[in-house]
């Protein structure tokens, strides 16, 4: 029998060791797939990886990083911040990206060292989620990165110091259960020349949403505010916004209509929703049959709404009216307590309401109890979307929904292959 020969020894040391002789970016790209603590780990594979992990230019603290089964709060904090101080000491290189989101953490002390450390480095990218307890001061030190790019802050207190003059390469900013004032608010918008994205959730300290940016794309706002305007945003495409509290709301009849203010620096809006109590606010003030301006650019609208208010009907007939192009609609009905509809029942009803949605090809109606209003509204729909392909429609109850499918099929339709949907509730 014929023996192979002996392997060399390099040929062995080789098979062995083939972690080791991954191309570097081979070796990156395992690492940037793994969470902090396996990252970590990695170094015992060899000589080569050893301190490999600590180049690691995107770091991710989250509830992957520690595995403890005590729910001891005060061992998890601790080693929390044993392992973030770890890191940071040993870490070599530039830093771009800091993610710090974990289900326990609250807001240390130790966050204002870190953010010490990090604005020595390139950081882009910065989000910290205080899950837990008060808000947390953010420290001075993070508004002297100007190389960020996106900042997310969650649950933190915001107070920029005196010569803090923007982030100039900041495109992307998420502001969610913070403080901040009127002023702070709108200099830190004004001075973030190329922001592009902006998301506002559940905020205090400031209630006059004035948003000026130029280059602003994405808006996203959900909380609890007196008025919202726009200035030089022209390029704003997708906006979703919705008012928590009906009762910040101020009825000014006899004054220049909200949605006029609302659209007039909007003209290439593609998508809209329209959530909460936002219809109500719009429909304050003298609401025109339709926009001076029609939204031409806009595809989707969602609308949150009251039938039993004669003002949200009002409204929401000229957004329909000023969107000659929507194509997918989805409107969802709002009950509320105290209205009388007598005078108005038959607001859907008149044919001087007509008016044809050419593009619009699929819509949803949810929340519905089979009022003559919203078999109203459904009707009108139905009779002037000529390309219409499917209406779905879910009730906000089980009552009543046998004659309430009896009504719908009785309605014309102006598409021949419209199809209508009937979910239970």
């Amino acid at each position: 029998m014929k023996r192979e020969p002996p392997k060399s020894p390099c040929q062995t040391e080789i098979e062995l060791d083939r972690f080791s002789y991954l191309p570097g970016h081979i070796i990156d790209q395992i690492l940037s797939q793994l969470s902090i603590r396996d990252a970590v780990r990695t170094s015992v594979l060899s000589t080569k990886w050893r301190h490999k992990w600590a180049t690691l230019p995107n770091l991710v603290f989250d509830n992957q990083c520690i595995s403890l089964t005590s729910q001891d709060q005060a061992v998890i904090k601790s080693k929390l911040v044993s392992i973030i101080d770890h890191v940071l000491l040993l870490h070599a290189g530039p830093v771009y990206k800091f993610r710090l989101s974990h289900r326990d953490l609250v807001g240390v002390t130790d966050i204002d060292r870190w953010i010490l450390h990090l604005s020595r480095s390139p950081i882009r990218e910065f989000v910290l989620e205080i899950w837990k307890g008060q808000r947390y001061k953010l420290h001075s030190y993070l508004f002297s990165c100007q190389n960020l790019t996106h900042l997310e802050l969650f649950n933190c207190l915001v107070r920029p110091p005196l010569k803090f003059h923007g982030f100039k390469n900041l495109k992307s900013l998420d502001l969610q259960h913070i403080t901040m004032g009127q002023h702070v608010f709108e200099h830190l918008i004004t001075t973030c020349p190329l922001l592009e994205r902006l998301t506002l959730m559940n905020f205090d300290g400031f209630s006059h949403l004035n948003i000026d940016a130029p280059r602003l794309l994405f808006f996203d706002i959900g909380g609890v505010f007196d008025d919202v305007s726009f200035v030089n945003t022209f390029q704003l495409a997708l906006v979703s916004i919705g008012l928590y509290a009906k009762d910040k709301i101020s009825k000014r009849h006899g004054c220049t209509s909200n949605l006029l203010k609302f659209f007039a620096h909007l003209p290439h809006i593609r998508r809209l929703e329209i959530q909460n109590y936002f219809l109500k606010y719009l429909a304050v003030g003298d609401v025109p049959s339709k926009l001076p301006s029609p939204c031409v650019d806009l595809g989707y609208l969602s609308v949150r709404i009251n039938f039993d208010d004669w003002e949200e009907n009002k409204a929401a007939l000229c957004l329909l009216r000023s969107s000659p192009n929507v194509q997918e609609l989805e409107i969802s009905a709002r009950i509320e307590e105290g209205f009388t509809t007598d005078s108005f029942v038959s607001f859907w009803e008149g044919e001087h309401w007509s008016c044809m949605f050419d593009q619009l090809r699929l819509v949803k109606v949810s929340g519905i109890s089979g009022t003559r209003l919203e078999l109203g509204f459904i009707s009108f729909l139905l009779l002037a979307s000529p390309a219409l392909e499917r209406m779905t429609m879910k009730p906000a109850s089980a009552n009543g929904q046998f004659l309430m499918m009896k009504e719908l099929l009785r309605f014309r339709r102006a598409s021949a292959r419209a199809e209508i949907i009937y979910l239970d509730a």
